[in-house]
């Protein structure tokens, strides 16, 4: 599922250019049929082309930049050149000559359809594993000029020489099976009309869905659907058969997925959300250009997709059915509806509309249900890496961190002053030779929360959930394995401050399900100042009488821990609530602890995260009382339901 995600991720940045020349296709189409063809509308439709005609190589180059482990032009080059090999080879010229230079109209239609999404984003991933495999291969010293980055395009070619090898044989096969299984099909009727709707987008992906559309909207088996509609030469209640059923999805369907995902986005993700699936949406309606919508969660939610060619499926069924038929020319959009109306073999086309609001509401309430339900990973649900996204190219976290160490480091009095380094939730926790070295201060403003010490050579500096990263930088730099960063480096942001920071007057209430059962009590009865004095955050405290963690939201792990003693939860509403069973409980190493889940896992409310054997926490000499605190925004009011 992970590769799913990232793969899906990594189409974002094609499918982000592809509303617009949508909307330029569907202009320049409109001009071309009311006013008649002009170089206003030549020229719209060139520029939208440019791109939605290309989609398949945009595809091979995203997938390949995106999916490399790191952002690299070159594994970018090595997708293209994997792509420029497959389709040349492919082509029907070149395969007209491995036949003995045979006419080109007679070779195989499957070969006119090689250049499609699912060749591309293959030779994307080819691209990619040749940068990820092949990026620092030391080659010996007479082929030392093709070594590193320079071997990964030729990696990609000799790959991509193997791919045509296999698609020579098996595209053909695979093509001409979903022909002859749509030929099949045709005597179903309205059934086959939402088989076919069915399997037209669940094949997209691959671009096979080209095989059965000839069957259906062309004279392959003598249906003609699209050309009959338009010269009017048809049958009236017949022709229209295989393209109706798409106006209500693609107008309607469609736009209302693309709310429901806006409305499950996180809140902090929304704005970036709207840019993308607002245009998209708004594309597929005016035009009926699917795609930018369909790929933005092919792969991020395949269960969703599933939904989508279902829902497809069943309108081309019910649309078979009624007394309503329309054709297009372009695609099922607002365009060709309004071009169509008046069309001798239109037939009620109203209904379309009713439909389509069915529809509208029906993609909007599923999708909102399944994607809540099952915590699906939609656009603006991402598990991203907020510190890595926001890193100066060139830059990684580690870097960061290890500047916020050495700050530490120096304002603790010098690594030599560490005698002892462990780290617990949200805290450093150490041994120092001389306390009167450690500068509360400077500790501050190098991103410290607070600064505690409770007595004799203990220090324990309050950071936040990313603070195992703080310690092990502080490990790699006391023992050289690490370069300390210059002074003027930037730092890491602690994980108490990556949503949003609060104002004085910027309050709320976050009503929550009571982590685990037992008595409530005020954050200040809790015996350690940094929960009590809210250093961390606000929040309620729990003695508890249960032997189980729940997740006190919907959301994801932010962070399980080793010691299995603290749990971080990051809701839909990108709220950080931190779950701390007992005080100074990492010091059990787990014992007495159970964690059910890991890090990145998306939970329900009530999912259980832990099981606690309190027995043994009071056997052990620690509290058992839980804080459940707020740790990203210090304004909040924090109440149990």
């Amino acid at each position: 599922m992970k590769f799913m995600q990232n793969l899906g991720k990594s189409l974002m940045m094609p499918i982000a250019v592809m509303p617009v020349a949508a909307i330029l296709m569907g202009i320049g189409n409109w001009i071309a049929n009311t006013l008649g063809a002009s170089i206003v509308s030549v020229f719209l439709l060139a520029a939208g082309s440019a791109v939605i005609d290309n989609l398949a190589v945009l595809f091979a180059i995203g997938v390949a930049f995106g999916m490399a482990r790191k952002s690299d032009g070159v594994a970018a080059l090595a997708g293209l050149v994997s792509w420029l090999v497959v389709t040349v080879l492919l082509a029907p010229e070149s395969v007209a000559g491995y036949y003995g230079g045979i006419d080109v109209a007679d070779v195989d239609p499957a070969f006119g359809s090689i250049q499609n999404a699912f060749v591309g984003i293959v030779c994307g991933l080819i691209g990619a594993f040749s940068y990820n495999r092949f990026h620092d291969v030391k080659l010996p010293d007479w082929l030392a000029f093709f070594s590193g980055k320079r071997a990964v395009a030729i990696i990609s070619a000799g790959a991509s020489l193997v791919l045509s090898v296999l698609l020579f044989f098996v595209w053909p096969f695979v093509y001409g099976a979903l022909v002859g299984f749509g030929q099949w099909i045709v005597g179903f009727g309205p059934i086959g009309a939402g088989i076919y709707g069915f399997f037209n987008r669940l094949l997209i992906p691959t671009g096979l869905h080209h095989a059965l559309n000839s069957v259906f909207w062309f004279d392959v088996a003598g249906i003609n659907d699209i050309s009959n509609f338009l010269d009017g030469s048809g049958e009236p209640g017949i022709t229209g058969m295989y393209t109706s059923g798409f106006f209500p999805i693609m107008m309607f369907g469609l736009p209302g997925a693309a709310l429901a995902m806006y409305v499950t986005a996180r809140t902090s993700r929304k704005k970036v959300a709207a840019g993308i699936l607002f245009s998209a949406a708004f594309a597929s309606f005016f035009v009926g250009i699917t795609e930018p919508l369909e790929f933005s969660f092919m792969f991020l939610a395949p269960a969703l997709y599933v939904l989508h060619a279902l829902f497809t499926g069943v309108s081309m069924a019910i649309t078979a059915l009624l007394p309503a038929r329309m054709g297009f020319g372009f695609s099922a959009g607002a365009v060709d509806l309004g071009l169509g109306w008046n069309n001798p073999l239109a037939q009620n086309p109203w209904l379309l509309l009713l439909l389509g609001l069915a529809w509208f509401v029906v993609y909007f309430l599923v999708f909102t249900f399944v994607i809540r339900k099952w915590q699906l990973k939609t656009i603006g649900r991402e598990d991203d890496d907020e510190l890595a996204e926001d890193a100066p190219e060139g830059q990684s976290v580690d870097v960061k961190y290890a500047a916020t160490a050495n700050r530490f480091l120096a304002a603790l009095g010098g690594p030599a002053n560490i005698t002892s380094l462990d780290n617990c939730a949200t805290r450093l926790r150490m041994e120092v030779g001389d306390v009167a070295k450690v500068d509360d201060s400077a500790l501050k403003r190098a991103g410290a929360a607070g600064t505690m010490k409770p007595g004799g050579s203990s220090v324990q500096v309050i950071y936040g959930l990313n603070v195992q990263f703080v310690k092990e930088a502080m490990e790699g730099i006391i023992s050289g394995a690490i370069e300390p960063p210059s002074a003027d480096a930037p730092a890491a942001v602690p994980a108490t401050d990556t949503v949003r920071t609060a104002t004085a007057t910027d309050t709320r209430v976050i009503r929550l399900l009571q982590p685990i059962a037992g008595r409530v009590e005020p954050l200040s009865t809790v015996p350690d100042p940094t929960f009590a004095e809210q250093i961390m955050g606000p929040g309620l405290a729990i003695e508890p009488t249960g032997d189980t963690v729940v997740s006190p939201a919907p959301g994801r792990v932010g962070h399980a821990f080793d010691t299995g003693h603290a749990i971080a939860i990051v809701t839909d509403d990108d709220v950080e609530v931190l779950v701390h069973v007992g005080l100074d409980t990492v010091d059990m190493q787990g014992d007495g602890f159970t964690t059910l889940v890991k890090t990145g896992d998306i939970v329900d409310e009530g999912t259980p995260l832990i099981r606690v054997d309190l027995e043994k926490i009071r056997r052990a000499g620690h509290p058992t009382i839980t804080p459940v605190i707020v740790l990203n925004d210090e304004n909040a009011t924090v109440e149990f339901r």
